[in-house]
């Protein structure tokens, strides 16, 4: 005869943890956000003081392969975030850059506002993307480094015609300009409007992959256009632009 098994109410907690544990890491897989990483290291670590003070022996062994997995899924899948964070303490900026941006706001947006009014003018054509939570790098691959700091004057003159920049992109990132010249993917979406051009085309392709904002000034017209999450606002105004750029920047620091 078979040996009886001797089931107890602590194998079926085990084996009922470690099925919930199973669940929880594999939806943490599929919808991991950064910020969530700390809650999620202090519960593995509650959770694994837990299991060995009562005796769970199957998920103490979990536990302690889990981890290794788990640090090593934050490597890959966060390593964007991680390059971002290792470059806010280079520049000493890690735990006061919020506070510094705020102060930054107004005079960043006036810059901006006053190089896209005196393009719009003069009907020269444009294209700038301020980059948010997405990171652009591999966009940034395809134009010329510029890394200096944002002005009205740099920002006309990248897109003044006959410049070698006049036709591509410029990527902001916070106050400086990463790069100019910049090609960006196409939208494959059907656009109603058969008069939209390549800039246009352009900044919904962006924003459709992306969360940055794109700021487009047609190079027919001077129309200030804005697309967003796919969508293109056109026909705006300074005082417009002004209040989603304040709304966009008040977004990025709440």
């Amino acid at each position: 005869m078979p040996p009886e098994l001797n089931i107890t109410p602590i194998h079926i907690i085990d084996v009922g943890c470690l099925l919930g544990l199973s669940y929880f890491f594999f939806s943490v897989f599929r919808r991991a956000q950064i910020q969530n990483i700390l809650l999620i290291t202090i519960g593995f670590i509650g959770l694994y003081s837990f299991s060995k003070m009562v005796g769970l022996i199957m998920l103490t062994w979990c536990i302690e392969r889990l981890f290794i997995v788990f640090i090593v899924f934050i490597m890959i899948i966060f390593q964007n975030e991680i390059r971002r964070a290792s470059e806010k303490i280079r520049r000493g900026t890690l735990f006061f850059s919020a506070q510094s941006k705020t102060a930054k706001q107004p005079l960043l947006i006036k810059r901006i506002l006053q190089s896209v009014e005196f393009l719009s003018k003069n009907s020269i054509g444009a294209l700038i993307v301020l980059e948010q939570k997405s990171l652009l790098d591999e966009y940034t691959e395809s134009g010329i480094s510029i890394h200096a700091n944002l002005t009205s004057e740099l920002i006309c003159s990248l897109f003044w015609p006959g410049s070698p920049t006049h036709d591509g992109a410029i990527i902001i990132r916070g106050n400086e300009i990463l790069t100019a010249g910049c090609l960006l993917p196409l939208t494959n979406s059907k656009v109603s409007d058969k008069r939209l051009g390549t800039r246009h085309m352009s900044a919904i392709g962006i924003s459709e992959v992306t969360d940055a904002l794109v700021i487009v000034v047609s190079e027919e017209t001077g129309t200030i256009s804005v697309a967003e999450e796919g969508n293109l606002t056109r026909f705006l105004n300074r005082e417009a632009l002004e209040t989603r750029l304040f709304n966009l920047f008040k977004e990025s620091t709440s």
